[in-house]
């Protein structure tokens, strides 16, 4: 089972959406039988089969392993990840549209961009069956005015720019380039409340 499954396709996200599919998803996090499930869910097995079989044509389940009962087999099935995040660009999201690069709508039209390369991504690597080499740094700071947080993304800014210039280089053609990005927003309250 992944961690994240990050679905780019119209109609797997349409297969999903469903608050009894969506419950489903849930309760397969763990393995479980149609029998099974049928009586947590307290709903007839024929109803959920159907469920059940666009869930899995849409590979958002998967069969673990046949088990036989008397004259019947009994498949069990499980969710394919633990979490599903659907990443659909329906409205072309391009932070280059974007004039005002201080703005928060560019900060979501580069973080839409952000996801849909890393999902586009971390497929590539899950079908060759290799690890996709990401970094992730988070922190929160408290400024005590206005003036320090721009003294503190000017400061950031010049180191950001010496440590690129310091080690990106064009002469090497097998090099692989990433790309990194530095957000900045206030933290939500709730969120803050949460750390202490």
């Amino acid at each position: 089972m992944r961690a994240h499954n990050f679905i780019q396709d119209t109609q797997v996200a349409a297969a999903m959406m469903n608050p009894l599919r969506i419950r489903i998803l849930e309760e397969l996090r763990e393995p479980n039988s149609a029998a099974g499930l049928s009586r947590v869910l307290n709903m007839p097995r024929q109803q959920l089969n159907y469920h059940l079989k666009e869930l899995e044509k849409n590979e958002l389940i998967e069969l673990v392993e046949e088990r036989r009962k008397g004259n019947c087999t009994e498949r069990v099935l499980r969710a394919t990840s633990r979490s599903y995040m659907v990443v659909l660009n329906t409205a072309g999201a391009d932070p280059s549209a974007v004039q005002d690069k201080f703005s928060s709508a560019y900060l979501v039209a580069a973080a839409s961009q952000l996801i849909q390369d890393v999902a586009a991504l971390q497929t590539g690597a899950q079908k060759a069956r290799k690890k996709l080499p990401t970094f992730t740094l988070q922190t929160a700071v408290r400024f005590s005015s206005p003036d320090q947080l721009q003294a503190f993304t000017e400061e950031l800014a010049r180191a950001i720019s010496k440590l690129a210039a310091r080690y990106h280089t064009d002469k090497a053609p097998d090099g692989r380039a990433y790309q990194f990005h530095l957000f900045s927003h206030p933290v939500l309250k709730k969120q803050h409340h949460e750390k202490q």
